[in-house]
């Protein structure tokens, strides 16, 4: 598989070069790299008000405001290098996995299953389910 690497400031990015003409894939491959910059803007625009963020083992997030604020609390950490391994979209539901590398050298394997608002190209994710370990 050919990945593409290029770099978003101090951001390293390397994913495979298959979003082409798949809106829900581009929208989730942006999505991973807004959070690994903690670039609440894009991310904000791009979810339901009514989202559920359901970190597994760790925490459950619900409705908009209260994920900006979670998101505001994890600026302290800085992402260094996002390696996006796979992106899934079919109907309503999406999946990404991959590594993801801070500062202090930390990297934790994640995969993330999304539903969207609809099946249209341009819905809104509505849900996300993270399934993160720390492996390095």
């Amino acid at each position: 598989m050919d990945h593409a690497k290029s770099e978003y400031g101090d951001l390293k990015i390397i994913s495979a070069e298959d979003c082409g003409n798949a809106p829900k894939k581009e929208l989730l491959r942006e999505f991973n790299i807004a959070f690994a910059k903690n670039d609440i803007g894009f991310i904000i625009e791009n979810i339901t008000d009514n989202v559920l963020w359901n970190i597994v083992g760790d925490k459950r997030i619900e409705g908009k405001d209260t994920f900006a604020d979670t998101l505001k609390q994890m600026r302290n950490s800085t992402a260094i290098e996002l390696y996006i391994s796979n992106i899934i979209t079919h109907g309503n539901t999406g999946s990404a996995n991959g590594i993801l590398t801070f500062e202090n050298k930390k990297s934790y394997a994640f995969c993330d299953v999304y539903i969207f608002s609809s099946a249209a190209k341009n819905a809104k994710i509505k849900e996300i389910t993270s399934y993160v370990i720390e492996v390095a």
